[in-house]
This record gives C-alpha cells, structure tokens and sequence, in this order.
C-alpha cells in the first residue's frame, strides 16, 4: 500500500481504505485484529471508544499508531483525581502586550485524544469531556471552540482498580459508542512483540497511509450504506426488549440504536457491501450495547452479567429474513 491518498485513488474503494489503515496499525499492534477492527469502525462512525483492561496490554499504542496511520494529531490527557477541567480543554490566559485574554487551548484539541485512566478524575473534570465528546466543541469563558475534524476520544480505565477511583456514571458511558477489552496478546503474537519492540519501535513513527480528508470521505462513504426498514426496526427491537428485560434496570437508549446503526454501516462497508445484513448489527451489538446496560439487584444476586443477559437480549429479538 503506497502513502498515497485514498481519496484520489481511482480503484480505491472504502473496504481498501479500511484495510490499508488496519495492516499498518497491525504492524506495530500484533495480535489485536479485533480491537484494531472495532477502533476504526468507532472512528468512522464518529463515536468515541471506551478500552476497560489491564495496563500494559497496547491501548497507548493503538491510539498512536491509529493517528499517525491517518495523519492526524493525536495528545494524551493522564486522568488524576487533582486534573483540573482547565487542564482538558484549556484557559484563558492575560495578555499584557494586547491588554486582552487569549485562549490557549488544551490537550483535547486533537484530532484523537487518549484519556488515559478517566475513572481517577473526578466527577468535575470528567464532564468537562463530555462537551466535548458530545457536541465536538469546548466552552470556557463563555467562548466556544470547535474542535476538529474528525475527532475521536479513546478512554482506558483498569477493572482490577477501585481504590481511588471515580466509576462512569450510566450517563458518562453512554457518550461512548463502544467499549471493548485488549486483552492478553497470544503466545504467537506476544513473541512478534518481542521481536518488534525489543529495539523500542515508536508507534507514532508510522508511516502514513491516509489524511484527516479522507477519513472524512470514508465516514460519508458509511453514511450511504443502506440499511433497509426491517432492520432499522430490528435494531429498535432490541433496544426495547432490553428496555423491558427483568434482569435489567436500564436499557438501550435511543443515543444507543444511532450508535448501532451506524457501526453497522461502517461493518458493511469495511465488508465491502452497500447494504447492511443483520449478522453486522448482531456482532456489533456485544460492543456498543452491553456497557450501556444496567443490571438489576436481583441479577446481581444470581451472579448474571451484562454479557450474557445481552445475549440472552439478542437470543429473544427474532431476526429480519430476507424476502
């Protein structure tokens, strides 16, 4: 694959472009296919990805090498319980020689932003993402900045830590279109590590093999993708069965079938379809719905998680058949 630009490639097509971006990152991110997969999907689908696991497992590294793959800026924000909202988005600062206050803006405007560790911060300076991530914009001083385009968050927590640390709300986790684990690379793919890391190989040295423009063509390129009222309709089943589910206290939202929807799309076209079929919505549904969801105190009881009550969700809603 050559650095040229996807979008001016005549014979370039968005499953290409996809791959082309997935076999540089695999290059310095070994055996994480799945999660490579699931980022970029993330990404053109304009949500942002919330990575629960272990440290030292390639999360700073995905981030790295996903931006310098596609050209676009990328800063990390170290989630502490004394960060200051400020220090996220930016402050407005005297300026003697103008008599005036000038804005200097803070780590988040970048086109993706590694918000490394979130649950330590408190409550405070973890809203002080949301704007941002919801609305693609910062407020400070009653100014408002947009950020650019496109622009992503990739926030890390660690589940074996709770000492010091400040849970997402439901409210906070539904911002984020997906949330997927890392996990521990296999035996194979741990030794390729090894061989290339052992010398210090910098993810962002990257070569790159598609621009900020181009990421903006594919995420219209998805938009397109067909999706027909079947299974616009089975999507909005299972948001409502899961809404309805006894062993759950919070359901899908609607912020949660958008997210769906277009996750699927992106799956279709990286598949090289113009249409969406119901195995994309069924395999995405595990990574977009399932940190949205809320159990309640009896399945707790049982020792059920959201993992297999969703799929006891998906099992429940009958799929579309073709005509």
């Amino acid at each position: 694959m050559t650095t040229q630009r996807l979008a001016t490639r005549s014979v370039q097509t968005f499953a290409d472009g996809v791959q082309a971006i997935t076999t540089n990152v695999a290059s310095v991110v070994q055996g994480k296919d799945d999660a490579i997969g699931l980022a970029l999907t993330c990404l053109l689908s304009e949500g942002h990805l919330l990575i629960e696991d272990v440290p030292g497992v390639g999360k700073t590294s995905l981030a790295k090498a996903l931006a310098a793959s596609l050209g676009c800026s990328w800063g990390r924000i170290q989630f502490t319980p004394d960060l200051l909202p400020s220090d996220v988005t930016g402050v407005s600062v005297y300026n003697r020689s103008t008599a005036d206050f000038e804005f200097r803006p803070g780590p988040v405007f970048h086109h993706l932003v590694l918000a490394d560790e979130i649950n330590r911060a408190s409550p405070k300076t973890q809203s002080a993402l949301m704007e941002a991530m919801e609305e693609r914009q910062v407020t400070v001083d009653g100014s408002t900045y947009q950020l650019p385009r496109p622009f992503m968050v990739i926030a890390t927590q660690n589940p074996m830590e709770h000492e010091g640390t400040y849970p997402l709300p439901e409210s906070q986790l539904d911002r984020f279109l997906m949330r997927i684990s890392m996990d521990y690379p296999s035996r194979e793919a741990e030794i390729a590590i090894l061989d290339t890391h052992g010398a210090g190989t910098d993810p962002s040295a990257l070569r790159r093999v598609a621009t900020a423009d181009d990421v903006a063509l594919l995420i219209a390129m998805a938009q397109a993708v067909h999706v027909a009222p079947s299974l616009k309709g089975y999507i909005v089943d299972l948001a409502e069965v899961s809404r309805r589910w006894p062993e759950l206290e919070l359901g899908a939202s609607p912020r949660a079938s958008l997210a769906l929807l277009r996750a699927a799309r992106v799956a279709a076209a990286s598949a090289g379809r113009e249409y969406v079929v119901p195995d994309d919505i069924k395999r995405l549904a595990g990574p977009v719905l399932e940190h949205r969801l809320s159990l309640a105190p009896e399945a707790h009881h049982r020792g059920l998680d959201r993992r297999r009550v969703l799929a006891e969700v998906v099992a429940a809603v009958p799929v579309p058949s073709a005509r």
